[in-house]
């Protein structure tokens, strides 16, 4: 019995631990984006700033082609992050169906321990 109790509490504790790093990866993901969002607004402006569009052009702003870079490296790890976020939903529903299958072999267990005792 209190194999089976020690068994679920581990259980729990991995699909916690799974559904925390999906959040952080979520999290970690919707960040990038926004902050790639934000390059964009400041990419812009500088453009109309200096009326000039095309990077290739010898005037165009540093501070543009910069935040470009910037840019493109934060959609570059947020790209590499929704990999790993697909990773980690998969192992979170392993851990979940994991779970349910241990909370329903005690269940059942629990259930033929009382009939048994009734006789």
């Amino acid at each position: 019995m209190k194999s089976r109790d020690t068994l679920i509490r581990l259980k729990r504790f991995q699909a916690d631990e799974r559904r925390r790093q999906v959040i952080q990866i979520e999290t970690m993901v919707a960040e990038f984006e926004r902050m790639a969002g934000e390059l964009d607004r400041e990419i812009k402006a500088e453009e109309a700033k200096a009326g000039i569009i095309d990077p290739s052009h010898f005037a165009y702003p540093t501070y543009a082609r910069a935040a470009t870079a910037r840019r493109d490296n934060l959609r570059g790890s947020a790209d590499d992050l929704k990999i790993k976020l697909e990773d980690a939903r998969s192992a979170l529903a392993d851990a979940l169906d994991d779970l349910k299958m241990v909370e329903t072999l005690d269940d059942r267990e629990k259930a033929s321990e009382r009939s048994i005792a009734a006789q």
